[in-house]
């Protein structure tokens, strides 16, 4: 067995003193060398943003269902400015406990001027009980460019029941 190891190892070496490199049967020969071309301008305005597709693969898994819903009670909205921007914090009372992936997410209506988030939850398949509101409570936090506040006068976050809003 360490001998047609030791044999091959031999060749390897022997054959890899030959000037092969610019023989036809070397893999690295097989494609030119490169030359510099004109990129293509393409109409996404941002080229490391991938190119939106329907094509799906065979094997691709479907996309994940939206699961999550509104919160039941905004409870608190407080905005910080920061030297970029602005951090909006906001509190929220679910309806009941396990509730997780916590987001402000970006509503889909809003009125020129007014900057307006969903707080969006998901809630455990097995039901689960109500508790204490402190149990309930949860917290989500977003920051913002300078550029995202330019025009915005109205800071608003929707939850199931209500809504709060922070003015400039």
């Amino acid at each position: 067995m360490h001998k047609p190891l030791a044999l091959t190892l031999a060749c390897a070496l022997v054959l890899s003193a030959c000037g092969w490199r610019d023989s036809r049967l070397n893999p690295s020969n097989w494609f030119g060398s490169s030359a510099p071309v004109e990129a293509a301008a393409t109409e996404n305005g941002n080229p490391l943003m991938p190119q939106e597709s329907n094509a799906r693969g065979i094997f691709a898994k479907k996309p994940p269902k939206d699961k999550s819903v509104l919160i039941s009670q905004v409870s608190g909205l407080q905005i910080e400015r920061t030297t970029s921007g602005a951090i909006i914090h906001a509190t929220g009372i679910a309806a009941r406990q396990g509730a997780f992936k916590v987001e402000l997410r970006r509503a889909e209506q809003s009125e020129e001027g007014v900057l307006a988030y969903d707080f969006r939850i998901v809630y455990p398949d097995e039901p689960t009980i109500t508790g204490s509101e402190f149990s309930r409570t949860l917290h989500a936090a977003r920051t913002l460019s300078n550029q995202d506040l330019q025009e915005i006068r109205v800071v608003r976050v929707n939850g199931a029941e209500n809504a709060r809003e922070s003015r400039r």
